[in-house]
Formats: structure tokens, sequence, C-alpha cells
């Protein structure tokens, strides 16, 4: 059965249903957003003589959910103008419109019966063989069919987004014993190409795979505060980008998602993993409780491990809770000699050697909390994962993290790792002892191209399923570069095409990259097809170097100033006007001289988060690398 989704149907309008429809919206699917009808008129409503058997009335729940999703940030939608592809409506009036759906996603309350009730709705209306799926994180997905039909069965499986939907790209995929495995191939395939997302499939195990893996990193690190003293700004200090993580780090982001959120999911693993050898790590610790209890849940509630004030001058001021006293007070920098070390390393996998051989306190936490997070992933396989690369691929699409753990053990090495651990009183499972024996020293390895996942059953290291056709930069790099200077690399990526790939600080743009680029061409017109400018970074470029032309200024060189601008100048005309066809792919900040390359080459294959402009206004330039000529080229050809 070939399936196209047209129209999803999203049942139940809180934080992920609103803003799941959203994402639907953003890739050009028709959406139908339904909750419950209220139970009576609010006094504004009551005020201008609307009963209960008004629309407005009985749509309010999911009106005012999707009002205040389109008005959140960050926005969860493309373009306000995409909210129109969104019809509501309400689930005693409009559930008959599902039979016009193609995919009916669930996203009410996690509780067992309120779903159930849903259930038996659903299986009035909708058509056979349509896809049904649940966004719970928590409840078992077998219980869920308990009284369902075959074909409801069949067609049914865990979607689980992570939020915010259109920002996290986890989206982990549970089936059932019953669940069609050609469902399972659909979604997996439908959820990377068109919604864009990072597809897991998941056993159906407590928390399944990224929540089972990234509520035991931030509940081992609650247990380590009281043990090893530190205050809340020195653990997010520690577990923040220094380590490839998000700027939110550990406790800041719980504020922003919720502690209750926390709570929830470490008191289900606690409550449904018995054999669990970390089990007891899954319980609060005491401060964490005093605040659940307080209900310090964080952003929803104004105050959490941070609370944001205005002093006496009216300016904003953040506060950390004290864990010992529990008042809250200016927030302190923080300082560590270990964190020091590593300013000058600017990749992330050579950091890791560094941090965990540090002498003091960031180095007893990073021995600490790597040796537990080494042991408790080594020890879920094969429990929540056959793969371990899926382990990783999950905390990496679902919390942000740059390396997942396995990846994070590959930089300090499996050995090296593994020895840690033992003098920290943690063991890895037998298998990495195996690995370690047959003469292993990583859980990756890169070979003719690709990336090689260590696969425990067969002993031996197999190609990342799905990724064989995918052109891997990292993969490439080592034994395809064919030119590299200090800002580029030009990268044979096959089938005559070349890569050229950005590799300085925030890939600013300076003379080394506009060499680059012109060698480029003379290389790809002699002797290849093409060109693609793209790059693993970040950001694809952050603009031209403006420290650099801010200093000629400040020394009046001007001639070389002149200079300057003239190579980039003949730099993107050259992009312009070669006779080979010159792709980019830029994504997320692509400005100032990174929007000009752009707006020269002949085609633009842009991710959806590209965020693209000539910025140079706001620092008192005028964009000198050819856009604004283009601007005036394209405004004279507007009709």
């Amino acid at each position: 059965m070939k399936r196209n989704i047209k129209k999803v149907a999203v049942l139940g309008s809180g934080i992920m249903g609103s803003r799941i429809a959203c994402h639907f919206a953003n890739v050009g699917i028709q959406v139908l957003l339904l909750d419950i009808v209220p139970k009576e008129p609010n006094e504004a409503e009551a005020k201008k003589g609307l009963t209960l058997e008004s629309k407005v009335v009985r749509n309010r729940i999911v009106n005012d959910a999707l009002q205040v999703a389109l008005k959140s940030n960050p926005s969860p939608i493309y373009r306000k103008s995409f909210a129109s592809r969104i019809a509501i409506g309400n689930f005693d009036d409009d559930m008959s419109k599902i039979a016009d759906c193609d995919w009916v996603i669930e996203v009410v309350v996690e509780n067992l019966n309120i779903k159930k009730i849903v259930y038996e709705k659903v299986e009035k209306f909708r058509k056979a063989g349509t896809l049904i799926t649940t966004n719970t994180s928590g409840i078992p997905i077998h219980q869920l069919l308990e009284g369902r039909s075959e074909d409801f069965a069949k067609n049914f499986c865990g979607t689980h987004f992570f939020n915010p939907p259109r920002y996290l790209r986890l989206l982990e995929i549970i089936p059932s014993e019953k669940t069609d495995p050609t469902i399972v191939e659909f979604l997996n395939e439908f959820g990377q190409t068109v919604l864009g997302k990072t597809t897991v499939i998941c056993k159906d195990t407590p928390a399944f795979i990224g929540n089972r893996i990234g509520v035991f990193g931030i509940m081992d690190i609650a247990h380590l505060v009281p043990q090893l003293g530190l205050t809340v700004e020195e653990v997010d200090k520690l577990t923040g980008p220094v380590i490839g993580h998000p700027k939110s780090a550990t406790f800041r982001t719980s504020d922003v998602v919720g502690l209750d959120t926390m709570v929830h999911v470490a008191d289900g693993v606690y409550d449904n993993c018995p054999n669990d050898e970390n089990r007891e790590l899954f319980k609060l610790p005491d401060y964490v409780q005093k605040m659940n209890e307080n209900k310090w849940l964080g952003d929803k509630t104004g105050q959490g491990f941070y609370k944001k004030i205005k002093d006496e001058n009216g300016k904003s001021q953040i506060l950390a809770l004290d864990l010992n006293t529990f008042e809250y007070k200016p927030s302190q920098k923080v300082k560590f000699a270990t964190l020091e070390a590593t300013k000058m390393i600017a990749d992330l996998a050579p950091r890791f050697k560094v941090l965990v051989a540090g002498k003091d306190k960031a180095g007893d936490f990073y021995r600490k909390s790597f040796s537990g997070l080494f042991q408790y992933v080594s020890n879920r396989i094969p429990e929540i994962a056959d793969e371990l690369y899926k382990i990783d691929d999950a905390v990496e699409a679902g919390f942000g993290w740059e390396l997942g753990a396995f990846k994070t053990w590959d930089a300090i090495g499996v050995k090296a790792g593994t020895e840690m651990m033992e003098k920290e009183g943690k063991k890895p499972a037998a298998w990495v002892y195996e690995l370690i024996k047959a003469g292993h020293d990583s859980f990756y390895k890169k070979e003719n191209g690709q990336v090689l996942y260590y696969d425990i059953p067969s002993k031996s290291f197999k190609v990342i399923p799905g990724t064989e056709e995918l052109v891997n930069l990292d993969a490439l790099r080592e034994t395809k570069t064919i030119y590299k200077n200090a800002g580029v690399s030009i990268i044979d990526i096959g089938d005559g095409i070349l890569n050229v790939e950005f590799h300085s600080k925030m890939n600013t743009i300076g003379g080394d990259i506009l060499i680059g680029l012109n060698k480029a061409i003379e290389i790809a017109e002699k002797d290849y097809r093409g060109i693609v400018i793209c790059n693993n970074g970040a950001n694809f470029s952050a603009g031209a170097n403006v420290g650099m032309i801010f200093m000629m200024a400040a020394e009046q060189d001007y001639e070389e100033l002149e200079m300057t601008v003239k190579l980039f100048q003949n730099t993107t005309m050259r992009l312009r006007y070669s006779s080979i066809p010159v792709v980019a792919a830029p994504h997320n900040m692509t400005l100032g001289g990174g929007c000009e390359i752009c707006l020269h080459v002949d085609k633009v294959v842009a991710h959806a988060e590209s965020y693209i402009g000539l910025v140079e206004f706001g620092v008192g330039l005028i964009p000198g690398g050819g856009g604004t000529k283009e601007f005036a080229l394209r405004a004279r050809r507007t009709p």
C-alpha cells in the first residue's frame, strides 16, 4: 500500500499537540487540531451572551492553545501565514472529520484511561488503513492497544516527538508486536525526508531511548551536586558548550522544560524498571524533592534553579538558587583550571581527554559523571536498543548533545575510558571488554567514506543502516581532501563533484576561504562537473571577518582593505560566471558574506532553519561582496 500524507488529525492541543500541528503545517500538510469542549462559557463569553452551544465557546480550548503556540518564542511555525493550514474543532462535534485524514496523532494527557476513551471515538470514525499513533513519552505502547480492533493495532505505534518539535530533531518510533512492519518503514522514511527528523526506532521500554538516557544523565549529575559540593552555576558551566551540550546545560534546561517533566520521567523509570542497576539514581535528591513540593518548577512558575527579577533600577537580574540555604542570590561567574586548559582547543572531541585529566573539582566531576554515563549506556544494550548508534542518535537529536555517549567515550578512548571507570568503582558491560580484547579502541570508525559502528552480536563493524547513500563529510575528509588551507577544505565527494567546506571560527570568511573558493573553481573547471558549498559547522557562515576589516581600518591600511574587498567581489562574480554549476547549501546563520555567496551561486538548497541576510549595517558597514549590487539588480527586475 502506497501512503501519501495530505491531511493529519492531531488530537489534543496542549503544548505538544499545538506545536506538532504547527510543524506539520510547516511542511505543507493540512491539519485538523481537536480538543475537548469546555464545561461552560467563561466570564468574558457569558458577558457576550454566548452559551455552550456557541462554536466560539465549544472551540475555545483548542483555539486558545493554538493562539498561545503561534505567539510563543521561539515560534513553532515558519511563517504565520502557514497557520491557515490548521483547522480547529472539538472531540464532540468534529471527530467524524478524521475520516478524511491519512494520519491521526493522539497527544492527550498522559493517562491510560483517558487515551483509551479517545481511541474508542477514533475507532468509530477513522477509515481502515489510516495511521494512528500516540505521542506518549511513558505509557507502554502495548497497554494502549487493549480492546482495539485488528486494523487499529496493525496501523498503530508510538511517534514520540520532542519539544519543541520544530527545533528538536528526534522522532522516536515505537512499534508494538502487532504493528505492520511496513508502517514502521514508512514512518522512518517520512520522518526523515518530510519532517526533517532524526528517526530512531525504539523498543517498547520505559521512557524509550532519549529520555531513558538523557534523564539518567541529569539525575546522575543531580546526585553528584551534594557529593562534590557544586553550585547551580558550576553545574551549568561544566555541562554546557564545553562538552558540546546546549548553553542551557542542565539546570537551565530543567527550568525551560519544567522540573515536573523531569520528575515525571524519573518517577516513571523508577516505578517501571525494577531491574535497572542504577534505579536508585532515579529517586529525587532532597533538594529536587523540596523544589518540586514548593512548585519551583522553572519558567512556568516564575522560579526554579534560576529566578529573573528586576533590581531597584528596573534592570533584569538573574538569581541562582543556593541549594544549601534555599535562597536566591545573584548568579556567580564560574572558573575552573580544567576549563581554562580547554580554551584553546577549538574542536570538541580533543577536549574530553583534557577534561577527565583535570586535577580540580571539575576533573573529579567529569571522571565521575562520564564513568556513570558510560556504564549506564553499555548496560542498556540490548535492553533498550540492539545497536549502540541508536543511543547516540537519540541523545544528540533529543537533548542537543553534539556527541552522544559512545562518541564521547571514543574521544577519551574505549580502553582509557574503561580504566577511568574502574578507578571510580564502575565497570562497563562485558561486551565492552570483548571489544577491547579484540584490539579495538573505538565504537565507530571511518572507512571508504562511510561511518561504521561496532555491532555487538556479530563482533564486527557495520555501516549505519540508512547512511549508505549519504555524503558524509566527516568520513570523507581524511582520505578525499584534495586541497586544504587554514579556512577551507576541498573534498572530492564522488560523481565528479567537489565540496568546499569552511572551517574557520564561526565559518567567518577571510582571505583563506576566498582563495579556497577560487582554487575549487579552478580545479573543477578543469577536471570536475560541479561544486557544492556546504559544511557541518553550527552555522553556514557568520559573514566576513569583521575583526580583520576593523584592524585594517584602524591602521588606515586602506590599500590592503581595498584589495580584500576586490578579492571578495571577484570571487563572488567568479562563482556567478564559472563554467561549472555551483550549489550552496546554507543552514542556520548565513550572514553577510555567507549571504553574498548564496546570492551568486547557480542554486541554493537551504535548510529550513536558515537565517540569511546582509547584517553589516548593524556594525556601520555597507555589504561589499556584491550583495548590494544583487539587491539592486533584483529590485530592478521585480515587476
